[in-house]
């Protein structure tokens, strides 16, 4: 290419020597991008960027709640106090949770906040939380009319860590994050 370039320039010398006469026998040189990809290599290609996943926290449901107050009234209608004493408290208690603790689905795990703050799992000690990675199983009891939720990672004991929790959340929204994120369930995975 640089002896093509000189020769042409030789040519244009002789013929003219003021260089002013021929402007159209002097090589014009434009540099196009892809001259400049052959002389500094190719350009890398912008690598795609992961995407985050949104933050996802179900919204609370008062259908267990409700569920259980209403057993409470249907027990105390029969005399059988002990019972409606003890699904009426169970209720008022669910009901007092379902406002204060939230789920948090985040693009790495699952997180139990109180009062929209990190919380301390009294039980086994250390922060609730938990990375999808680590989950082993999980399982919705009575998903048309969801109740409790059950999980077993493996970040709390290596051999396993099981976890229940009541549905105080949207049985709905809680059920589809869950198969997104955490992948499907061994028994009550998508229905195809």
């Amino acid at each position: 290419m640089v002896l093509s370039m000189r020769s042409s320039l030789r040519v244009a010398s002789k013929t003219c020597t003021t260089g002013t006469c021929c402007p159209l026998l002097r090589p014009q040189l434009h540099r196009s991008p892809f001259v400049a990809q052959a002389v500094f290599g190719k350009a890398k290609a912008k690598t795609a960027k992961t995407t985050k996943r949104a933050t996802v926290a179900p919204e609370p449901s008062f259908n267990l709640q409700l569920g259980l107050l209403g057993l409470s009234g249907l027990s105390f209608y029969e005399n059988n106090y002990g019972l409606g004493g003890f699904l009426g408290f169970l209720g008022i208690f669910l009901i007092y949770q379902a406002t204060r603790i939230r789920f948090s689905f985040d693009d790495e795990g699952l997180e139990v906040l109180r009062a929209g703050k990190e919380s301390e799992n009294v039980i086994v000690g250390g922060r609730n939380r938990w990375e999808y990675s680590s989950f082993i199983n999980w399982e919705f009891f009575w998903p048309g009319f969801p109740v409790l939720v059950y999980f077993k990672e493996n970040k709390t004991r290596p051999e396993g860590q099981v976890h229940f929790f009541p549905i105080i959340f949207n049985g709905k929204q809680l059920y589809d994050v869950m198969v997104e994120r955490c992948g499907p369930s061994k028994n009550s995975g998508p229905k195809k």
